[in-house]
């Protein structure tokens, strides 16, 4: 057991009960022992590099998704080298089984304990006058728990990397050194995690986007801003056509908006008090900001002449490329950029309209990922929590929360109900991608919007002849482009299925005598994406750039081929898969690209 929840709250196991309480132990399979469990080993670490290092200056140590980190500001610098040896004293630490123990000091306190660590005193300033910390042998944090028990509970250890990071991620405070790690209570599982990073680096899409010249970034043009190479863009093509086609056969009008407006509309619709990553900008003398998102435009469209309930719903879809100041410590190569594409649609409709709406995403939504190749998925329902500061009234929440709800569940999916995750304009349904690693990836995103209808006051005429108040629908299946890509970079291991890989099909001769009948065998794949070799090079080495290149199909051509009017072909994969005449692999290729398989 790593820790209690003791009615509802997670305790120390050395905490003690003042009555009689449910309580309920949590092992280290559970995600709150888990975060526990590594939240101890960031502790174990930071008094390591205490003691191994001079003039060492704490930051924070926090479990994260898959490990913990911590910050440090150490005299002469950490070293990759010096993992290892952070790693021994991390060991001897354990082996002394040094309790965890919580005291409770006043603020007064707190600020002599900490007297000659900067970083920690700024965070006491922030807090009340009772600070919670927790001492390790001689080593005290500050810390609000809980912990294991002891340091001997951790049992496996491994440091993982070494980076920079920004004091509370500001790049007005100082850089510094974070060491990333990881603990488990088993050889066993440690090697399995190892085994899976090994693998998330050999899928990497930002290693793999520059093996098979995906796309490009570059100083010159600015961080976090996309060149998408010609085999990239042939990749995000087929990803947009598929998106209009199927947008278009379910009643989306396509849009396309300017990439700037005026400040005043930002104002107007709160994105300017409300987003501090929105970049402004002089242009003709005025203030003009990049646009963070695409809905304010859609809102205009909507908003130029009197609407009525026939017209309803209204679906406007654009593929939106929007513009975020993201600070430069958190941008990761595709996933986390400063410049992407929104695959972004807005649905103004009737409030009865809205279930049946909702629905229609969803569906949609399941059958696009499910051609994409996912197969798992996670779904989460936000909603209020008590207390909360929200717009629009509670009849309007309940109505909104009740109808996602009820429509997920007529959907018939599995979700979980995250209380609290509502933004402040209404409640939300997200759908998480789950990749070939069991990764999440956020993509699909159905909001109910109450804050911009009234803002802008958007309304529709109703059968009654009276104006009524348009509900407003904000929803994104695929959600950032790039993101999405560098997701289906990772889950297919840049091995495209047919109908998305930049080359489609690869001929290749065995000698030079038969380059002719190999020039005509092309003449027959015009229909697809083929690159053609006839260079003077041994047959293997054509294949085994084929290979690395991820083509799905290679066809192979000599004399014997020739004399019977064949092709030899070759599927990744599985190798060698036979001979077959021209026009029955042209239309089995045909079928497989039109069928998405």
């Amino acid at each position: 057991m790593i820790v209690g929840v003791v009615e509802g709250e997670v305790r120390d196991l050395s905490y003690v009960l003042e009555k009689e309480s449910r309580v309920v132990g949590v092992e280290f399979s559970e995600e709150i022992g888990r975060k526990v469990y590594w939240h101890s080993t960031a502790h174990i670490m930071a008094k390591a590099v205490m003691e191994l290092f001079e003039e060492v200056r704490l930051g924070i140590g926090p479990p994260i998704e898959e490990g913990f980190y911590y910050d440090f500001e150490v005299k002469g610098g950490i070293k990759e080298e010096d993992l290892e040896k952070i790693e021994k004293k991390m060991y001897e630490i354990i082996h002394q089984d040094l309790s965890f123990r919580r005291e409770k000091v006043s603020k007064e306190e707190a600020i002599k304990i900490f007297k000659n660590q900067p970083y920690k005193l700024e965070l006491i300033e922030e807090l009340g006058e009772e600070v919670i910390i927790y001492w390790t042998g001689d080593f005290v944090d500050l810390c609000t728990g809980p912990h294991v028990v002891s340091t001997g509970r951790i049992k496996v250890i491994k440091l993982l990397e070494l980076a920079g990071a920004y004091w509370r991620g500001s790049e007005d405070k100082p850089m510094l050194q974070r060491i990333y790690g990881i603990s488990f209570p088993t050889q066993q599982e440690l090697e399995g995690y190892l085994k899976k990073i090994e693998e998330a680096r050999v899928r990497d899409h930002r290693r793999l986007g520059k093996k098979l010249g995906l796309y490009s970034m570059f100083d010159e043009v600015g961080a976090g801003l996309i060149c998408w190479e010609p085999a990239g863009s042939i990749i995000r093509k087929e990803v947009e056509d598929f998106w209009k086609e199927e947008h278009k056969k379910r009643g989306y009008q396509l849009v396309y908006t300017p990439h700037i407006a005026k400040i005043g509309l930002w104002k107007t619709s709160g994105h300017y008090d409300y987003y501090e990553e929105m970049a402004k900008i002089d242009f003709g003398g005025e203030q003009y900001a990049l646009k963070p998102m695409n809905c304010v435009y859609h809102i205009l469209m909507y908003k130029k002449k009197r609407r009525s309930y026939r017209e309803l719903p209204i679906r406007y879809a654009e593929l939106g490329t929007v513009y975020r100041k993201e600070r430069s410590g958190v941008l990761h190569g595709l996933v986390r950029v400063r410049g992407f594409t929104q695959d972004d649609a807005h649905i103004f409709c009737k409030k009865e309209e809205i279930k049946e709406e909702v629905k229609k995403v969803l569906n949609l939504a399941l059958y696009m990922i499910g051609v994409f190749g996912f197969k798992e998925y996670k779904i989460n329902l936000s909603v209020r929590e008590e207390g909360g500061k929200y717009l629009g009234s509670d009849e309007e929440w309940n109505y909104a929360e009740e109808v996602l709800e009820s429509s997920i569940k007529e959907v018939g999916l599995n979700y979980h109900r995250a209380k609290g995750e509502a933004v402040f304009y209404g409640p939300k349904i997200d759908i998480e991608l789950v990749d070939a690693l069991g990764r999440g990836w956020q993509c699909t995103t159905v909001q109910l919007d109450f804050n911009l209808p009234e803002r802008f006051n958007l309304t529709y005429i109703g059968e009654d002849n009276k104006e009524h108040r348009v509900v407003m629908i904000h929803r994104a299946i695929l959600g950032s482009l790039e993101r999405f890509l560098g997701c289906l970079i990772e889950h297919y291991k840049g091995k495209f299925p047919l109908w998305l890989a930049p080359i489609q099909v690869m001929i290749v001769t065995i000698t030079e005598k038969v380059v002719k009948y190999a020039e005509k065998v092309g003449e027959r794949f015009l229909f697809c994406r083929t690159k053609l070799n006839v260079d003077n090079e041994r047959l293997g080495v054509k294949i085994r750039e084929g290979e690395e290149m991820g083509v799905p199909y290679i066809v192979v051509i000599g004399e014997k081929e020739e004399s019977e009017r064949v092709i030899r072909v070759r599927k990744r994969g599985e190798g060698d898969i036979g001979s077959f005449k021209v026009g029955e692999f042209v239309e089995r290729i045909k079928k497989e690209i039109e069928e998405k398989r």
